[in-house]
């Protein structure tokens, strides 16, 4: 059965076997896609062209929005220390602006939604590069419509080289795979359209029936008996991976949002919300010629969600007719396929990497904020997501925050849904998890720009800033964003 049967026939009200672990398994018994890897270009002299095109989703063509016509977005790279020189050209039928998520640049460069140009204009961007090598991206950041733009195709990976990596003899080249991870609701006439009329698409977010990997459905790669580094970005509107491998060997994390950790840590599955980021290591050279090694979004209990709209553990509840696997549903992201070849290991990670700033020493005279974030459901209006009962007005100041002060910031999560919280202009440190899980976890040990909160959970963190200008707090689950879960804070000196 193809994927078009398949849909039809869901869409007619089939029935799909108890235990069912996600829509993506239904197309095990059909060739998948050869994953797809992004243009490389560099950050110095370059222009993005915003433009719808049809791209190949791997099951066909589809109508995207891109940047140069590609979907993913080019994979940018750029040196610790140079000063990065980008143009965007806007030939979409609507404003747009794009956002360098996780880098340190000046508010000028920083893609604020103001700054959103009309069809037909240029945006140009010059910053220095004051971040650690790590992996970063871009994404759109227009008012209202960054779920949509996002959705259709337009975000890339931006990584930052330096010379605090070199020495490690990390997989490189073809060993290195860059990922955006996603789910989309791929229709069968492979339409990517995207509408969030439904109250709980606005509530819970935009959640999809397919596994996206480089903007390839139901993608698979060949590799060599070999280690390989994974750039992982969860790119996904709404929907929380809880990354793991079929065969259950651990994955080896060496990296987070802002750069590399202080040392790898093993770790059975990774838990990333969308926005955020793993650098791990994957060791093929043990396994057979033709295994197949599953990258998975492992089954787990997801908070908040309505009776009937629960992904638990089979995938039970999942929700048909309504976007497709629930949050928390299990869901096969990338197939690895390795191939004959002889066994090469190659060095192993060394056991200690740099020291992770730590953005200066806190004590009790910290000064200190809170940002409480709700999402509740009112009658006869729908949907609403505030940061301290308020919702985003785009011209509006909310905090003024001093230049380069340390403070700490405790993000309170009251909804009963989950907020992946995003702060712009620099990355900061997680102290401490109350309630909920109730501790920081392994792959938060690192730099940060967003952090996973979940029901009940209160979050500290550490934040110290370098430019001064208008900046954003937000929830980077993007329905919740374009639904005014923001809010503006203002650097001073």
């Amino acid at each position: 059965m193809d994927r078009r049967s398949f849909i039809g026939l869901v869409g007619a009200g089939a029935v799909l076997p108890s235990g069912f672990p996600g829509l993506s398994k239904a197309f095990q018994q059909t060739p998948r896609n050869p994953l797809r890897r992004a243009v490389t270009v560099s950050g110095e002299g370059l222009t993005l062209t915003a433009r719808p095109a049809r791209v190949d989703a791997g099951p066909g063509l589809v109508d995207a929005w891109t940047l140069n016509g590609s979907v993913p977005s080019p994979t940018i790279r750029l040196l610790q220390g140079q000063t990065a020189r980008i143009d965007l050209v806007n030939q979409l039928p609507e404003r747009t602006i794009l956002h360098w998520h996780g880098l340190a640049v000046p508010q000028e460069a920083d893609g604020h939604p103001r700054l959103a140009i009309d069809p037909g204009e240029t945006y140009g961007y010059e910053f220095p590069v004051l971040d650690r090598p790590g992996t970063y991206w871009y994404h759109p950041h227009t008012h209202g419509v960054t779920a949509a733009q996002t959705y259709k195709g337009i975000g890339g990976l931006l990584i930052v080289e330096g010379d605090e990596e070199d020495g490690y003899e990390l997989p490189s080249g073809e060993y290195e795979i860059p990922l955006i991870l996603q789910d989309k609701r791929l229709g069968g006439d492979l339409s990517l359209a995207y509408g969030v009329g439904m109250p709980h698409d606005r509530m819970h977010g935009y959640l999809g029936d397919t596994a996206f990997a480089n903007g390839v459905a139901d993608p698979t790669v060949d590799v060599r008996r070999s280690r390989y580094r994974l750039r992982i970005l969860n790119g996904s509107n709404a929907r929380i991976f809880d990354l793991g491998l079929s065969n259950g060997d651990p994955l080896t994390l060496i990296g987070s949002d802002g750069g590399l950790l202080e040392a790898p840590i093993r770790a059975e599955r990774i838990m990333l919300g969308p926005a955020e980021r793993a650098d791990i290591l994957v060791d093929f050279s043990a396994r057979q010629s033709g295994e197949r090694v599953m990258l998975r979004s492992l089954a787990f209990e997801a908070p908040g969600m309505m009776m009937g709209m629960r992904g638990g553990r089979g995938g039970r509840g999942m929700m048909m007719g309504m976007g497709g696997p629930g949050q928390g549903s299990e869901l096969d992201l990338l197939e690895f396929v390795v191939q004959d070849s002889p066994a090469e290991p190659g060095p192993p990670p060394p056991t200690r990497f740099s020291t992770v700033p730590d953005h200066g020493r806190i004590t009790a005279a910290t000064p200190r904020r809170t940002y409480t974030f709700n999402s509740s459901m009112m009658m006869g209006s729908g949907p609403t997501h505030t940061i301290n009962g308020k919702t985003f007005e785009l011209e509006r100041v909310d905090e003024r925050v001093p230049v380069r002060r340390t403070e700490v910031w405790t993000f309170v999560n009251e909804s009963e849904l989950p907020h992946p919280v995003h702060v712009h202009a620099g990355q900061f440190r997680v102290l401490s998890r109350t309630g909920g899980r109730a501790r920081v976890m392994a792959w938060e040990t690192g730099l940060k720009d967003t952090v996973l909160t979940m029901p009940g959970e209160r979050v500290d963190v550490a934040v110290r800033f370098v430019h001064e200008g208008l900046f954003l707090l937000h929830c980077h689950n993007l329905e919740h964003e374009d639904m005014n879960m923001m809010l503006n804070f203002e650097v001073v000196a």
